[in-house]
């Protein structure tokens, strides 16, 4: 049976860790489709084969000694479309799989059958400058156990089983460390090295910013987090894992060995919890370590001159249109160099880049205004309307930028963004970026800088996964490469093995900064977090059971005729559909349609049927497209009722054999059909049922009761649902209620105009404001508002933590009541219990390590979800 789609939509985790490689679309979409599912969907290893590496003389990588290295499939190379590059630590290519044995390898990397890791061994005697033998190891789940040896042993390649007495041969740390040699340190062994250097670091020292920047006092937490920002990007050490002997610098997890001393890794992850005040922090770090510290005296009083300026609106033309920045009044004229004992560096080199969604840009804006004194920073909002100049931008201190924008420029080589180096590039809401081969991942990866950061309060979202494009972006070598990260982290840590979870935990510690609300002295006032559960009417419990008894039959089917990836959609449908029931019967259309009892697979000549699915999905705020892991922009939907962006699916149609990247099945553009077009902000039609659903109902009553106590309460009330916030607006103004509502069809003008309105502590002022999660679910302060309510659990729990911190966060005066609507015997139980899950991994990456069992979430979701 094939594994479920629908479970690797929830867990991304799982669907991304069937694929290999880095640098290549198929590396995203080779999913595990043709991969057999069982009740353990953990790979192991069943053995390896001895390989040779060939072509050394043409590339410039290089290998010392025993050494891991990263086999990264290659599927477009004009020569050979089994090809398999094998990069060195450094990521500079070595050579190429010899052509016979990735002609066996590949189709089944491809499928998803197999997994891969590299080590050249040690070779005594004479290199052979031409070829180099490489050992490559072969992990698989139980259920293909069969299918891959069978493959391998008519392959003509000698494969070494890892019950033969050959595996000892192996060079595989699973090998390695099960020997009885004192020479060979363990992976787990290095890793408690670098924990117990931590260890004895000093604690955290707090310093103050320049008060003729900085004008706000700093919390305690605040000025510690400041002092460990400037503490690595100043740091001079070695990296994590290396170690230095008589001039030769070696990575003691690959092995490496350079002459060379790699760079100090001058950045982190600084994952604050949410409402923190990490912004603030962050402008602090700009403010103390600037570039101009090594200015002549002249220059280095630019802030104290530029003290009683005002910031003000710049607009002058610029090839691609308007340049919008702020900048001081005064004209006097700024040295574009300074000089030091090295010689002269360009002053473009002070320059931080930040890169953050479009609705975080009002949020630096703010806080800027509000903690900075005018005139200290000149900045620039690289967006829509924006320059073409490298020199134009070296003049700011500050740029502001989106995600979206340094993906539409990822193929224009005259970017600015790509010529530039940046004295600093700080990611806020970097979570963003989970998926590392997603477009806007590989534009914020490529990008010049020397000091990274990443900045999230929730670092995990779906899986340990998350953090691979995170250290990709962080040039953390090696688990900036995925071979190393899959072997070295992920694959212990989702085969439940101890040493995985304490992996995770000392590579957080030793590159990150998390602190919580409860364990600082913000003194923010308690937030208490109620469920309530709601039960359905007679009518209500009627319809929903039916629904999901049908369902439950539907999908049971396709499980076992194997066809739930050929009906991806629909499954996604119906889920979404009984969580919609939940919420008001009127979110529902008529269901039916999408269960035929006769021919339940073949939709594929009914076009329109297709585009009523992709419609369905768009309801929610929940589905991204299965390549990019992101929301789908100019949705399409295939004749095999599969969901994409245009842009990606259409990249997928450019391989050598063009095929959906879930079932597989060939496709052409003319196999596409284009969603109808998303509902505009006016669009509000939606007919309201004749009596309150139950949900409504008990939310009308909690918010009754409180305005009851409390008349002047402001309340914030999340839906993932347009149409849900568009219906509770007849009901809650029939009730005396002010309300504004902010969700994704809005401008991110018309969002900063929604909650500038909803701030207002004036009378007669709007008390209720209906926010869409995702819309509203980060970047922005909602500290006015004191309640919160939850219409529907997220498959995400840390989404739902980011919605919550819009309103506990610094500057919240009042005690915050946020509360969960969860209908009882329902689907929305069973994603509680998801949820769960993830909260444990995301909370013990941070924790004490010593926990016991932990796993990803596996391939029993589904059922759980369904209650089959």
């Amino acid at each position: 049976m094939m594994e479920d789609p629908v479970n690797l939509y929830m867990n991304l985790e799982r669907w991304r860790e069937s694929s290999y490689g880095v640098d290549d679309l198929d590396d995203t979409i080779t999913s595990s489709s043709s991969s057999p599912s069982s009740s353990s969907s953990e790979f192991f290893m069943v053995g390896f084969v001895i390989v040779n590496v060939v072509g050394l003389q043409h590339y410039m990588g290089r290998i010392s000694g025993r050494e891991m290295v990263g086999l990264v499939r290659e599927p477009l190379n004009p020569y050979d479309s089994n090809a398999i590059k094998v990069l060195n630590m450094r990521t500079v290519q070595v050579g190429h799989i010899e052509r016979a044995s990735a002609a066996v390898l590949s189709p089944l990397i491809d499928d998803g059958l197999i997994l891969v890791e590299g080590i050249v061994p040690n070779t005594p005697g004479g290199k052979n400058r031409y070829k180099l033998p490489c050992q490559v190891h072969i992990f698989t789940k139980f259920d293909s156990l069969s299918n891959v040896q069978r493959t391998m042993s008519t392959s003509g390649l000698m494969f070494i089983s890892s019950s033969e007495p050959l595996a000892s041969l192996s060079e595989s740390a699973v090998i390695k460390e099960k020997k009885d040699k004192k020479e060979i340190r363990s992976i787990d062994e290095i890793f408690n090295l670098v924990s117990a250097d931590e260890d004895k670091k000093d604690a955290k020292i707090a310093i103050d910013p320049p008060k003729n920047v900085i004008k706000s006092e700093l919390f305690l937490h605040q000025k510690e987090g400041l002092g460990w920002l400037v503490h690595r990007e100043n740091c001079e050490d070695l990296p994590p894992f290396w170690e230095e002997n008589d001039g030769i610098f070696k990575n003691v997890l690959t092995n490496y060995s350079t002459d060379k001393r790699p760079e100090p890794l001058r950045g982190g992850i600084f994952a604050d919890d949410m409402g923190l005040g990490k912004t603030l922090t962050l402008l602090s770090l700009i403010a103390t370590n600037r570039p101009e510290k090594t200015l002549s005296s002249s220059c280095q009083n630019v802030g104290e001159e530029r003290e009683e300026e005002e910031i003000e609106t710049k607009t002058t033309k610029g090839k691609r249109g308007k340049k919008t920045a702020a900048t001081s009044r005064k004209k006097r004229k700024i040295n574009t160099t300074f000089g030091d004992n090295k010689g002269e560096v360009e002053f473009g080199s002070k320059t931080t880049l930040v890169v953050c969604p479009p609705v975080v840009f009002s949020t630096w804006i703010t806080q800027l205004e509000e903690h900075t004194k005018r005139g200290s920073f000149k900045i620039y909002l690289y967006y829509k309307e924006r320059t073409e100049d490298v020199k134009e931008l070296q003049k700011f201190d500050l740029v502001l930028t989106t995600y979206s924008t340094l993906a539409a420029e990822a193929s224009w080589e005259g970017s600015p963004m790509k010529k530039m180096e940046w004295f600093r590039v700080i990611l806020d809401e970097a979570h963003v970026i989970k998926n590392a081969e997603a477009q806007q991942s590989k534009a914020v990866i490529a990008l010049k800088a020397k000091r990274r950061w990443v900045v999230t309060g929730t670092p995990i979202q779906n899986g340990s996964l998350d953090l691979f494009s995170l250290m990709a972006f962080l040039k953390f070598e090696p688990f900036s490469i995925k071979n190393y990260w899959q072997s070295l982290v992920q694959r212990p840590l989702s085969q439940g093995n101890v040493s995985g979870l304490s992996r995770l935990q000392i590579l957080m510690a030793a590159i990150s900064l998390r602190r919580v609300k409860d364990n600082t002295s913000v003194g923010l006032p308690p937030k208490t977090i109620e469920t309530c559960f709601v039960e359905l009417s007679a009518q209500e419990r009627e319809l929903y059971d039916q629904i999901e008894i049908a369902a439950k039959n539907l999908v049971e089917a396709y499980m076992r005729v194997g066809s739930v990836m050929r009906n991806f959609s629909t499954v996604l449908t119906i889920i979404l559909r009984l969580r919609q029931i939940c919420d008001d019967a009127t979110l529902y259309p008529d269901i039916r349609s999408l269960l035929p009892t006769d021919n339940i697979e073949d939709v594929s000549n009914n076009p329109e049927l297709l585009q009523k699915l992709v419609a369905m999905l768009q309801d929610g705020d929940d589905f991204d497209c299965p390549i990019c892991i992101c929301p789908p922009t100019n949705t399409v939907i295939t004749r095999c009722a599969h969901i994409f962006c245009r842009a990606c699916i259409l990249k997928a149609l450019k391989r050598p054999i063009p095929n959906c990247p879930l079932c597989r099945q060939t496709l052409s553009e003319s196999d596409l059909f284009s969603a109808p077009p998303e509902p505009s902000d006016s669009d509000s039609t939606v007919v309201p049922s004749k009596e309150t659903s139950s949900k409504v109902s008990a939310l009308l009553k909690l918010l009754l009761e409180d305005r009851k106590q409390h008349p002047s309460t402001k309340s914030v009330i999340f839906s993932q649902f347009r149409k849900m916030l568009i219906l509770l607006e007849e009901p809650l103004k029939a009730s005396g209620f002010m309300i504004l509502r902010l969700d994704g069809s809005m401008t991110a003008k018309k969002r900063a105009e929604v909650i500038k309105e909803f701030s207002s502590q004036e009378s007669g002022t709007p008390t209720v404001l209906l926010a869409g999660l995702k819309a509203s679910g980060a970047g922005i302060n909602l500290t006015v508002a004191s309640r919160v309510y939850l219409l529907e659990p997220w498959w995400n729990p840390a989404v739902e933590e980011q919605a919550m911190d819009r309103v506990h966060r610094i500057g919240q005066k009042n005690d915050v009541k946020i509360v969960r609507l969860i209908t009882r015997n329902s689907i929305e139980e069973r994603i509680l219990e998801l949820q769960e899950k993830k909260k444990v991994l995301a909370r013990d990456a941070f924790g004490k390590r010593g926990s016991k069992d932990l796993r990803q979430i596996g391939t029993e979701d589904l059922r759980v979800l369904m209650a089959l």
